[in-house]
């Protein structure tokens, strides 16, 4: 008789922080609403049961993110950009993945807690490329601004290049990668393959970093404090981490500032 699947979903994330939800159910269509999202997409095989468990995790999750990057909770969509898609296949040995030729953010229905903001900041990075970087050489904007320094002249756009800069380079010489980098392409050497020093992956697991250390959540981020990654040198430590967190405060602040007035209006 074949063993049965465990299902993820009916274990406990653990989370504190704002009742975003003043105790109640949401469903799909609420999260769509909320958040702005383009299209939702959700699994057939996913059942009501689990539709209703997630709904409440990822609405909790989204609007923690909003809440700790200071942006109004319809910017989490990327000014309506983003679909979103909870158990409708994924990619084999994937919590979550962005899709970036869909544009999709994508949960897998039994493995998908933990990943979604490592993931959010994928769609980001990929949305906010061309208008950061005139001629950017990649379709992630961490890795173009490795490869161009054709920066279009904003001040957001100069806040974000420092968070990149703190993420891949030295502080006291901005010739020469960081510890974080290096530990990340040594791995890579080791395994054979390249991943985990991938630009844009380095950044998508520096801000794990700084929202981990941001809030509560199991479901929007786990693993970069205790986990084997962890030790191994995989996420920011120490003065760095705390280093990569304040650009990135910095950065989300301002730009919560500009779409905060922006709806103002």
């Amino acid at each position: 008789m074949p063993k049965t699947k465990k299902n993820r979903l009916n274990r406990a994330y653990y989370r504190s922080g704002l009742d975003h939800r003043s105790s109640s159910d949401v469903s799909f269509v609420d999260i769509r609403r909320a958040f702005g999202f383009r299209s939702i997409q959700v699994g057939k095989w996913v059942t009501q049961k689990e539709q209703q468990i997630a709904a409440n995790l990822i609405f909790d999750a989204l609007s923690d993110l909003a809440m700790i990057l200071q942006i109004p909770k319809e910017a989490i969509s990327l000014r309506g950009s983003l679909s979103l898609a909870f158990g409708t296949g994924g990619q084999k040995f994937a919590q979550a993945h962005y899709h970036i030729g869909k544009k999709e953010l994508a949960l897998a229905k039994n493995a998908g807690g933990g990943a979604l903001a490592h993931e959010w900041f994928h769609a980001f990075d990929h949305y906010i490329c061309s208008k950061m970087l005139s001629l950017p050489k990649s379709k992630f904007a961490s890795h173009a601004w490795l490869l161009s320094e054709e920066t279009m002249q904003h001040e957001l756009n100069q806040l974000l290049s420092q968070v990149y800069q703190c993420i891949f380079l030295q502080k006291d010489n901005s010739q020469l990668p960081s510890e974080y980098f290096k530990t990340a392409a040594l791995i890579d050497k080791k395994l054979e393959q390249v991943y985990y020093a991938l630009p844009e992956e380095l950044a998508a697991r520096a801000f794990e970093a700084y929202i981990q250390d941001s809030v509560s959540n199991e479901f929007l981020v786990k693993g970069t404090k205790q986990s084997d990654e962890a030790k191994a040198g995989l996420y920011p430590l120490n003065q760095h981490r705390l280093d990569i967190a304040t650009a990135f405060a910095q950065y989300f602040e301002l730009l919560g500032r500009y779409l905060f007035a922006e709806t103002a209006r």
